[in-house]
């Protein structure tokens, strides 16, 4: 019974017969779905948003790097999208894309995975492939997902496969996609790890066996702690070269030459995104169920933490240089999103700047040719709107910020024309006068 069921699982798959399941439609699901409808395959995308199904459904996209005529198109060869969770049992795999975000006290969230799992489960058949994408801490996949698949009696590795297969979408990036990014799969038995290479093979052109769940949480949270810890690093020394005077963009430039043991990571504002500044706590957490304190790791966090309270400090003192209070300056901060080119405000850290510059007095407004509408953390807008540059609004600020490089920015006008700039990206080079570092 067990070989015939995962053949199966695996032939509907290999001739494009199965439909596949994104249960969430953000950064990393949108895509997934673009791709597997792109091969052929008809994709249920389902989603507790119902403007956002409604958007869908419509042929439009919510999301700035991807195009509604991709959303139009993909809606023509079979993809719909729904709010209704029972649909789920038309499905032959089911892959989750939910938010893993952090708690107030910076501890691990993973409700949205238990909760669409609950609402999953009384859907769940024989003959299905269920596969986590969100980042999460080492275990979770065994430790919640496997005892709820198995609840109405379907068993894991016979009837039903199991899979963990970390997310790896980096937004704007235009040197990759879905297809070429390799995909780590982990089963939790040797069957599933069958059963998942089998699904994503048909979509992207490599694939990376690791030998269980928890090894490939594990690849996820190591992948992106790697960045938080270098970026860290490099975040501390611009500290110390600020202190001696020495421009850290160039020092960073200069070490990038050599053709073997460097990776150059270069300082910023802050980290931002949905993973980077969170992932760290998923494996500091957990590492605590086995004794172990991640020292290094939580430094990292806590130098990368206090980045928005130096911009503000460096900020304060660029002012006064120039005979002014940050009390009641105007202030233009350029750039919202947490990177360069996208329209994505997740943790970004120009938002805690632009919250820390008002709480002390300054008159603050923003400019960001992707961010038209200023929202909160809970995605309501703010009635705060992105300022048009031009010689006479960047003459009409104090001092300019520069959070987020965006290459629609025209830097030649915002030195040309800004009375002050407070450089977080390392973008002007040149020494001037109304250029400070930070």
């Amino acid at each position: 019974m067990e070989l015939n069921c995962k053949q199966d699982v695996i032939g509907r798959l290999k001739n494009k017969q199965s439909v596949i399941g994104i249960v969430g439609l953000g950064y990393v699901g949108l895509p997934l779905m673009l791709r597997y409808n792109s091969i052929g395959f008809r994709v249920l995308g389902i989603d507790i948003d119902a403007r956002k199904v409604s958007q869908l459904n419509s042929g439009k996209s919510y999301i700035e790097h991807i195009s509604s005529e991709r959303i139009e198109k993909a809606r023509g060869t079979g993809f719909e999208a729904t709010v209704d969770f029972s649909r789920a049992a038309e499905c032959d795999a089911l892959i989750l894309c939910v938010p893993t975000p952090l708690n107030k006290y910076r501890e691990p969230d993973i409700s949205y995975v238990i909760s669409t799992t609950d609402a999953l489960k009384p859907y769940l058949r024989a003959g299905q492939v269920v596969s986590l994408e969100s980042t999460t801490y080492p275990g979770t996949t065994e430790e919640e997902l496997l005892p709820r698949v198995q609840e109405n009696g379907l068993k894991v590795g016979k009837d039903i496969f199991l899979i963990y297969s970390p997310e790896r979408e980096d937004p704007g990036n235009p040197n990759f996609e879905t297809r070429t990014i390799p995909k780590v799969v982990g089963g939790h038995t040797n069957e599933c790890l069958e059963v998942g290479v089998a699904l994503y093979e048909q979509a992207i052109d490599r694939i990376v066996e690791v030998s269980s769940t928890k090894a490939a949480e594990m690849t996820k949270l190591l992948e992106n702690i790697h960045r938080a810890v270098n970026i860290g690093l490099v975040n501390e020394m611009k500290v110390v070269a600020d202190k001696m005077g020495i421009d850290i963009f160039e020092v960073v430039d200069a070490a990038a030459t050599k053709p073997f043991g460097f990776t150059p990571y270069y300082p910023g504002p802050g980290l931002g995104g949905h993973c980077i500044p969170i992932d760290p706590f998923y494996l500091t957490w957990k590492a605590r169920e086995y004794g172990v304190n991640t020292k290094f790791i939580e430094l990292a966090g806590e130098v990368n933490r206090n980045m928005p309270e130096w911009v503000v400090g460096k900020t304060i003192d660029a002012l006064n240089s120039h005979g002014k209070s940050l009390k009641g300056s105007r202030v233009l901060v350029l750039g919202v999103a947490y990177k360069k080119n996208i329209d994505d405000m997740r943790e970004s850290p120009a938002v805690e700047i632009m919250a820390m510059l008002g709480n002390k007095g300054a008159r603050v407004d923003y400019s960001d040719p992707h961010v038209s509408d200023f929202v909160d953390h809970h995605g309501h807008k703010t009635g705060l709107t992105s300022v048009a540059l031009n010689d006479d609004t960047i003459r009409e600020y104090d001092v300019l910020v520069l959070t987020t490089d965006h290459d629609l920015f025209d830097y030649r006008l915002i030195e040309k024309s800004a009375r002050l700039i407070v450089d977080t990206r390392g973008k002007f080079r040149e020494s001037r006068g109304n250029i400070v570092k930070a």
